[in-house]
């Protein structure tokens, strides 16, 4: 069963669902973005939310001092940075906020995945590349270059997941955990939890019964 983090949750309603239905993360995005938590809103699902799932921030390009408030409102668990930041600035949100760290990379060739490598943080997302956007493309890369990594950091795909294709991208990728924002969505903002539903099972298929033992046979009556 491959973890789910559904990012993009910008309301109570969905973050309920969503951890109803097994997520492992929520994603709560606090930089431009049709998909924005406000600071009202994240502190809502953060204190709904504490010690049930992941609550993870998302950032492109913060200062310190933005990501520190922004976890202490929210009780953020949880920091992905998906910007441009360095691998001393990663270190220092951790020591700052005393949340783990997900450093993001957009990926159009080997050499982005290599690229990783210098960074040690909890985990590595692997998103699509595109020129302008640091995230939210719904279009998906060539898993395997993520399946060509060598192991180490657990692995987040991410990048035009969706209920249709989830299976393929996990066989193919083999990621640690999967990521999905707009392929769940009714609109920007607001999930479809049919289609949310959908995606976890097919992410995380129910595990098979085994067939029950057949019943031993009655002994058989001697007669004389």
């Amino acid at each position: 069963m491959t973890p789910v983090k559904i990012c993009g949750i910008t309301n109570l309603d969905d973050a309920i669902e969503a951890q109803r239905l097994g997520a492992w993360a929520l994603g709560l995005i606090h930089a431009d973005s049709p998909r924005r938590c406000e600071p009202t809103a994240a502190a809502q699902i953060g204190a709904a939310m504490k010690r049930q799932c992941e609550i993870v921030g998302v950032f492109v390009n913060p200062t310190l001092d933005e990501v520190n408030k922004a976890v202490e409102n929210a009780g953020l668990t949880m920091v992905q940075l998906s910007g441009d930041e360095g691998p001393v600035f990663c270190t220092e949100v951790a020591r700052r906020t005393g949340a783990r760290v997900v450093k993001g990379f957009h990926v159009s060739s080997a050499a982005d995945i290599h690229a990783s490598a210098a960074f040690r943080t909890e985990y590595h997302l692997f998103d699509t590349r595109k020129i302008g956007l640091y995230g939210g493309t719904g279009k998906s890369f060539d898993w395997n270059l993520l399946a060509k990594r060598r192991p180490g950091i657990p692995a987040v795909l991410a990048g035009g997941l969706r209920p249709e294709n989830v299976v393929d991208a996990i066989a193919i990728a083999r990621p640690d955990a999967v990521d999905v924002a707009s392929g769940i969505e009714a609109e920007p903002g607001r999930k479809d939890h049919a289609a949310m539903a959908a995606f976890f099972e097919a992410a995380q298929p129910l595990p098979v019964e085994p067939p029950e033992p057949a019943p031993e046979p009655e002994p058989r009556r001697v007669t004389s």
